[in-house]
């Protein structure tokens, strides 16, 4: 179960003055109970340092592992990030291979960590054209997680918000055709039930990084009423108290969901 955020601790994780100082804006009362990410600005990074595009993919893992535990610390229950879109197969072989190879590296060092820290790893996406050993380190991840339950990390791979309504409406579409389901029984709750994140609540904050003002065929369905907030910072150089202000943003807006 989630564990609610204790000032001693939180004291003593967000240590710059800037971050201490935020902290007296944050309610613990008040937390979003989940948060996704658009990840953006690796690229860019990398390139404002005269480095390859790969070492900005690095240095973001380093940036996830961060949200992490900052979550953690909040007392968030779901983390969902896009980690690869169904679009960056376009991307060159050499980028992609990389970055399916990070992945692996990636889940192999933390999973002491996630087992620690009760994190459970959970892929949405279309598996197909996923490289078969990061398949498989993603499923090897679920399973050894499957019990932990203080973080939900959802990692969106091969991810398209429009080919997840595709999928979802081919499946209702079968369904029909086999008389299981009439057309006037679906519901809003057949089409949720269907999704990458079915029994996932919807995200109430998504965060944006690197400034750009588009949702990127990110959960289309699942962000209708969540709260947006889009920050310049690139997401390397995303840090705890970047989603501790995000946070705090979104505890001063008041959420009708459609009402007055």
């Amino acid at each position: 179960m989630p564990v609610t955020p204790d000032k001693r601790s939180l004291e003593a994780f967000f240590t710059t003055r800037a971050d201490r100082d935020l902290l007296h804006r944050f309610d613990p009362e008040q937390v979003p109970g989940h948060v996704a990410i658009i990840m953006d600005g690796n690229g860019r990074w990398a390139t404002k340092r005269a480095l390859a595009r790969q070492f900005g993919h690095r240095a973001g893992a380093k940036a996830v592992r961060e949200s992490i535990v900052t979550c953690l610390e909040l007392g968030i229950r779901y983390l969902t990030i896009y980690s690869f879109s169904s679009e960056n197969w376009r991307r060159s072989a050499e980028e992609v291979n990389g970055l399916m190879s990070l992945f692996v590296e990636v889940l192999t060092a933390e999973m002491d960590n996630l087992m620690a820290k009760r994190v459970r790893v959970v892929l949405i996406g279309s598996e197909t054209g996923v490289p078969t050993a990061t398949l498989n380190a993603f499923r090897d991840a679920e399973r050894r997680t499957a019990d932990n339950d203080r973080l939900t990390l959802l990692v969106a791979l091969n991810y398209g918000g429009r080919l997840e309504l595709t999928d979802a409406v081919r499946s209702i579409a079968e369904d029909v055709a086999r008389g299981t389901i009439a057309p006037d029984d679906i519901t809003e709750d057949t089409i949720s039930g269907r999704l990458y994140t079915a029994g996932v609540p919807d995200p109430d904050l998504l965060i944006r990084t690197s400034g750009e003002m588009r949702v990127s065929n990110f959960l289309l369905w699942q962000i209708a009423y969540s709260e947006l907030w889009v920050t310049s910072v690139l997401w390397p150089d995303f840090k705890r108290g970047d989603l501790l202000r995000a946070v705090i943003d979104f505890q001063r807006r008041s959420r009708r969901f459609g009402g007055r």
